[in-house]
């Protein structure tokens, strides 16, 4: 049994109590391996480190950055089939998924090695003769980084690869569900010539290790991907000490599916946008719009494809579906299903707990398709599960206007063979991403994300604005006059 400290200047130590937890397989209730516990003494000891560590990594050349990084992503394609294993194992996603999580984390490894050759700035004319203005960017010291459970490998690695080629010490917490992912991808980079103490972990519980990461006072800047209320209270605790914050927070995706769509594309979208990851991706497509005039054919297409979806093992390539993450997720999914129920939502397919064989030993929830009215709750709020609300639309403006009316804004999707409409969908939904004929799911790394609304605070990652996040901008005058200039004063 594989047993994990946390990672502090280079090393792997014990907690200050000396207390571990274990990691569990969702799909059997195996387990992966035993953790260190941290508590805010550890907290501040890896905050020491990062510290001491900064000075040296911020005058690192930033092109060296990129290599160690390029070296890691290297590293990780050469082990995908393994470390796609291990994510399936832990998190619970289908194999496929597994593996497509690193490829994601591979994918941006490499992507933001390049900015270590970039880190752009700009240059301006001055309004003075013989002077030039120009802008740096400069790390912005000791960063704290708060990461979820379902992309172990791919959502670290957005932010750990933007802080790290930006110059920045790194404070990590992991998700407690899928610490063993974050640990493999500390061995990593260490093994990648990562120096010690700009990088350390310290895995353990929100209120103990995340709360002490957010109130640390030379942690300067967090970055975040959760829930809601947990966002809302990291922002408001963060606010009063000062610090810039990155939120993504929570989705309620559409997909929308006009009348002149192509029906079987459109199926095939809403299947793995809603039922990929078991439903538990903060782009899952958690609503289908559907104009009234093929409503009837998509209803009866995707109930006939969802129930023929195969439920079981994650580890077998065969299999659609896995397990969700948690005993609490379960939970959670299966009072939502009754919510639902008792709207008078009528529940076409699935919502159950699953018994007998290898669901006993897991937590298995046959896909729920419900046909709802909007203004439900399960069409309002995030459910983070395999439940698809059913909704139908009179015409294209319906469509829209349910579509935005959410507390949420991050991913949206239409289906339509009409360029006017796709066009003019992109600038009508209300959300930071827009899919045209796929589903709501599937982002590219080069590409910004992030969201509107209570998804978030505007920032964004991945693409050209992740090293927006870990950056600070300076504006610099350069005079060679050799004479006092002074702006916006005429002279005598």
């Amino acid at each position: 049994m594989r047993e994990y400290g946390l990672y502090i200047n280079g090393e792997w130590i014990k907690s200050a109590t000396g207390r571990s937890f274990m990691t569990k397989n969702p799909a059997n209730g195996e387990t992966l391996a035993f953790i260190a516990q941290g508590v805010k003494k550890d907290v501040d000891k890896a905050a020491e480190a990062s510290i001491k560590s900064l000075p040296m990594w911020k005058k690192f050349p930033p092109p060296k950055r990129g290599e160690i990084l390029l070296k890691a992503a290297a590293t990780m394609r050469r082990r995908k089939d393994e470390l796609g294993e291990m994510v399936t194992k832990e998190m619970g996603k289908v194999i496929a998924e597994g593996k497509g999580d690193v490829q994601e984390a591979i994918d941006f490894l490499e992507y933001i090695a390049g900015e270590g050759r970039r880190l752009l700035g700009e240059t301006t004319p001055s309004e003075l003769p013989n002077k030039i203005c120009l802008t740096l960017r400069q790390p912005i010291g000791v960063v704290g980084c708060i990461t979820p459970w379902n992309f172990p490998m791919a959502v670290p690695c957005w932010k750990l690869g933007a802080a790290l080629i930006a110059g920045n010490a790194v404070v990590f917490k992991p998700a407690t569900l899928t610490p063993l992912c974050a640990a493999t991808l500390i061995e990593i980079l260490e093994e990648a010539g990562l120096p010690p103490g700009v990088l350390n972990m310290v895995t353990g519980s929100a209120e103990e290790v995340g709360e002490a990461i957010v109130q640390h006072p030379q942690i300067r800047s967090l970055s975040f991907t959760g829930g809601v209320a947990a966002g809302k209270d990291i922002y408001s605790k963060a606010a009063s000490l000062l610090k810039r914050v990155g939120l993504e927070l929570g989705g309620k995706n559409p997909q929308i599916v006009m009348d002149d769509a192509h029906i079987e594309l459109a199926v095939e979208g809403v299947l793995f946008g809603a039922f990929g990851t078991s439903g538990q991706r903060c782009t899952a497509t958690s609503r289908l719009i559907v104009h009234e005039k093929v409503f009837p054919e998509v209803k009866e297409r995707i109930l006939e494809r969802t129930k023929a979806l195969k439920i079981g093992d994650p580890l077998d390539p065969k299999i659609d579906v896995g397990p969700v993450a948690s005993q609490e997720q379960e939970k959670k999914i299966l009072s939502y299903i009754n919510i639902g129920k008792k709207e008078g939502a009528g529940l076409l397919c699935g919502g159950k707990k699953l018994k007998g064989g290898i669901y006993d030993e897991g937590f298995f929830i046959a896909p729920a398709i419900f046909e709802a009215q909007h203004g439900m709750r399960i069409t309002k709020e995030e459910i983070f599960g395999p439940v698809l609300s059913l909704i139908k639309a009179k015409d294209y403006e319906e469509a829209i206007a349910v579509a935005n009316d959410v507390e949420y804004g991050l991913s949206s999707s239409i289906y339509t063979k009409n360029v006017y409409l796709s066009f003019q969908a992109m600038q009508d939904l209300e959300a930071g991403v827009t899919y045209i004929n796929a589903p709501t799911i599937g982002a590219e790394v080069h590409l910004p994300f992030g969201g509107l609304k209570n998804t978030g605070n505007g920032i964004r990652e991945a693409g050209s604005e992740a090293i927006h996040e870990f950056t600070e901008i300076k504006s610099v005058f350069v005079d060679y006059s050799g004479r006092l200039q002074k702006a916006q004063i005429a002279a005598s």
